[in-house]
């Protein structure tokens, strides 16, 4: 299959990651999971996926651990597009936060993202072509702070800026480099149920919805360096 329509997707067994592959998948790409702990989840996903007619496989990788990175793009072949889905989320007080938990959390978002970028931008520039979607947070950019998320907040800031500097720094080779910044989506333990009357829309998003967003960005040739909101609204 051409290259371009090959997608590798970080921590997409579940939730938010596997809606995105998905989507993929139904839009004729061959997909290629990416998980760390869940075998059985990941082989069902493919299994299902390979039933339909879709081009799908699995590689079980660490994307905090460079060698692990390396041995994921490896695996893979080349891609053209790559989506950084993975990032575990910590709500606490920073007097109550670990430095175990902090460095848990500016890894797997941060660290992870980096890595996976570093690891993907010198084949894609040998191609001049490729598209990489990173996935931020609402709270990389709200004006007003949420309390108790701080190392999760500052780890997808730096996401938002690596976003955009790799957008301005990699165009030239044909790469262009997007955020989709998710808000309260259905299926997280962490959101609290009185936070709809906080959004406009009145409800959660669906994992396919951030889906929806990433394919967006992925059709939209002429634009990259942006970071696209998808929060029913919840910062207005």
């Amino acid at each position: 299959m051409d290259p371009d329509l090959r997608a590798l997707i970080t921590g997409s067994s579940r939730g938010i990651g596997l809606a995105i592959t998905e989507k993929l998948a139904a839009s004729g790409y061959e997909v290629i999971l990416n998980y760390a702990h869940d075998d059985e989840r990941a082989e069902e996903a493919v299994h299902r996926l390979s039933s339909t007619g879709v081009q799908a496989s699995a590689i079980r990788a660490d994307v905090t651990d460079e060698e692990d990175v390396h041995r994921l793009f490896s695996s893979a072949g080349p891609i053209g597009l790559l989506v950084n889905n993975v990032g575990d989320f910590l709500f606490r007080p920073l007097l109550a936060t670990t430095k175990q938990e902090w460095d848990r959390i500016i890894a797997s978002n941060l660290t992870s993202t980096f890595l996976c970028c570093r690891e993907v931008i010198p084949a894609m520039r040998k191609r001049q072509s490729g598209r990489i979607i990173n996935i931020a947070s609402m709270n990389a950019e709200a004006v007003r702070p949420t309390p108790n998320t701080l190392p999760y907040a500052i780890a997808k800031a730096g996401i938002v800026r690596l976003t955009k500097t790799l957008a301005r720094t990699e165009g030239r080779f044909g790469i262009r480099v997007n955020a989709v910044a998710p808000g309260f989506v259905e299926g997280s333990e962490h959101t609290p149920p009185e936070v709809t009357e906080r959004i406009p829309l009145r409800r959660l998003a669906r994992p396919e919805e951030i889906a929806d967003a990433v394919l967006f960005l992925e059709r939209a040739s002429y634009v990259t360096g942006v970071v696209l909101d998808v929060h029913g609204g919840a910062f207005l």
